[in-house]
């Protein structure tokens, strides 16, 4: 047997001819066997074999099919159902954009944290970045773009650094980390601590239920990050998540954290792991704003008393639509065609509406969220609606900033995931080869037709992936594993729980007396209110289905008559 000897993966070769990757078979110095390499289970013109052992005196390259249409063999748990907007394997095309995605997160990828950059090669991250390249990871794995010992490594590795977080204050985990070292960082990526957010760590929250969901031999590493973390600060007893800044003069400010969009998704997160974070999930103090004939929800906190703007937003009512089909934290249904958070569902289809009618009113190509800018001031919320107007782009001081507004690529394709439409064929189209080919996506593609935004970050590629998962398997999130929990039983019945403010998981609350016949409250929408998705009424939350925009009956815009410059006198040619 030659000195080098390398078995491949199974291949398809007709006439020894294939495609790419190319791989050099080598020789050792002073030997004088000729060059070799292995094929297992190989078809050659019609003919199979078991293996084929291909020798050259010469130097030889042998080009293996890439399998960029291979398929993964999906379990019963995570075997696709029927759910809201794109179902069915990835095309061709689709895969190619998977790997492409996932390719950032090689790029970046620091092997002494497991950790990755959040943007481009800038060696910092937030927990929010973390959790998408948990996405990333999952999406990878379940798309076979790694393989299950790439998955392991890289999940053991990065859940470790998580484990031993330098925590703000004792508490929980910084605002910012350092990547390389995965110490707790300012906005300069100089050692120091700026606060706690608590949207970030409930993002967090949200993918680490899904890791030990999807892979319960990893449960009990995964149980043990958010073991550390003190809520007493985070989550107030009247059910409201709390973040913290560090003042100038050293001591602490809790605020409460979060505006509708993302207040409700990053509650599921706590929700997810026990906390009582009803009056997070509740839409309450709600308003609306009719922009094109759509009844487009705000959050109703006024910014000059809150000193907190009320963006409007894709990102959090498609991460909720991907990871867990606008249904409840208890929700364990598996029905991707009714979400049981109904409200949630008619939202998002407003959300996605407003964007299609913009276009159709305008010729706008519109899907808006939050993203990464080259140059000054680096990162925008494009909104639907902020600061009392509709499409108005702010940076984080505020600034108006018209000229930044993009199709944020993530925005595109999750909304193309989420809903089977001409207007999202659009979208994706505005933005499925926008990318490196070795580093990822870019951010998105500017409306003013200044060209794409010049930057890859782990949140928007994280995201594509998701949604590209989503359309295979639906609903990300699969609460299948029934075993045991460590976050459960772990120091029940002492104060250690109480001091951190963990939920009393082995506790069940028997009802009173006094409340055996509770009073039947009101849904926080009515029924009438649903628009865009049928309600479903339960003994709860209303639930919807058969969520979709339906045709709007707009008039097409038609050209305003002007007098022109110059007006023929009567009777001249």
């Amino acid at each position: 047997m030659s000195n080098f000897m390398n078995s491949a993966r199974a291949g398809i070769v007709s006439g020894l001819v294939a495609i790419t990757p190319v791989v050099a078979l080598a020789q050792e110095e002073g030997s004088t066997l000729p060059r070799s390499m292995t094929i297992d289970n190989i078809s050659i013109n019609g003919t199979e074999y078991n293996s084929v052992t291909i020798r050259s005196e010469a130097p030889l390259h042998i080009e293996f099919d890439d399998m960029s249409t291979a398929r993964c063999e999906h379990d019963s748990d995570t075997m696709s159902k029927p759910h809201f907007g794109r179902n069915g394997e990835l095309s061709e095309r689709e895969y190619k954009m998977a790997r492409i995605a996932w390719s950032y997160f090689e790029k970046r990828f620091q092997p002494e944290t497991g950790l990755v950059n959040a943007v481009g090669s800038y060696p910092s991250t937030t927990l929010w970045d973390t959790a998408s390249y948990i996405s990333a990871l999952v999406a990878a794995r379940e798309l076979c773009l790694i393989d299950k010992r790439t998955f392991d490594t890289r999940a053991t590795k990065l859940l470790n650094t998580l484990r031993n977080l330098n925590l703000y204050q004792g508490e929980a985990p910084n605002k910012v980390y350092n990547t390389e070292t995965g110490e707790k960082v300012n906005y300069a990526n100089e050692a120091g601590e700026v606060g706690m957010s608590a949207l970030d760590i409930g993002r967090m929250l949200v993918w680490l239920r899904i890791l030990k969901e999807r892979y319960p031999y990893l449960a009990n590493s995964v149980d043990n990050v958010p073991m550390r973390w003190n809520f007493c600060n985070l989550v107030s007893d009247d059910g409201r998540m709390f973040g913290a800044f560090k003042r100038g003069d050293g001591s602490t400010q809790y605020v409460q954290e979060g505006r509708l969009g993302y207040e409700e998704y990053a509650a599921k997160g706590f929700a997810l792991w026990g906390f009582d974070v009803d009056r997070s999930m509740s839409p309450e103090p709600l308003k609306y704003t009719t922009i094109y004939d759509v009844k487009v929800p705000y959050d109703g906190r006024d910014p000059r008393i809150f000193k907190n703007q009320n963006y409007v937003l894709t990102e959090g009512y498609i991460l909720d639509g991907l990871e867990m089909g606008w249904d409840l934290p208890t929700d364990k249904s598996h029905d991707g065609m009714t979400a049981s958070h109904g409200w949630r569902a008619e939202f998002a289809n407003r959300i996605y509406l407003v964007q299609q009618r913009r276009y159709e009113q305008t010729g706008i190509i519109t899907a808006r969220s939050e993203h990464q800018v080259n140059g000054k001031p680096y990162f925008v919320y494009d909104s639907i609606f902020a600061d009392g107007y509709p499409w108005n782009t702010l940076d984080p001081t505020g600034e108006f900033q018209p000229d930044r507004a993009a199709i944020a690529a993530k925005a595109a394709i999750g909304l193309w995931a989420l809903w089977e439409t001409d207007y999202t064929d659009i979208l994706f189209e505005s933005v499925a080869d926008l990318y490196d080919p070795e580093a990822g996506f870019y951010e998105g593609l500017y409306e003013n037709g200044n060209g794409f935004i010049p930057l890859q970050s782990s949140n928007n590629n994280g995201i594509i992936l998701a949604a590209l998962l989503y359309k295979v398997e639906g609903p990300i999130l699969q609460q299948v594993n029934e075993a045991t929990q460590y976050w459960e039983t772990a120091y029940s019945g002492t104060d250690i729980r109480d001091n951190k403010c963990h939920p009393r998981m082995m506790e069940e609350v028997v009802p009173c007396c006094a409340c055996e016949n509770p009073t039947q409250l009101d849904p926080v929408i009515p029924l009438d209110e649903f628009r865009y998705c049928r309600p479903v009424p339960t003994n709860g939350e209303t639930a919807a289905t058969d969520c979709r925009p339906e045709e709007h009956n707009l008039p097409a815009p038609t050209p305003r008559k002007v007098l022109g410059n110059v007006c023929p006198k009567p009777g001249s040619e």
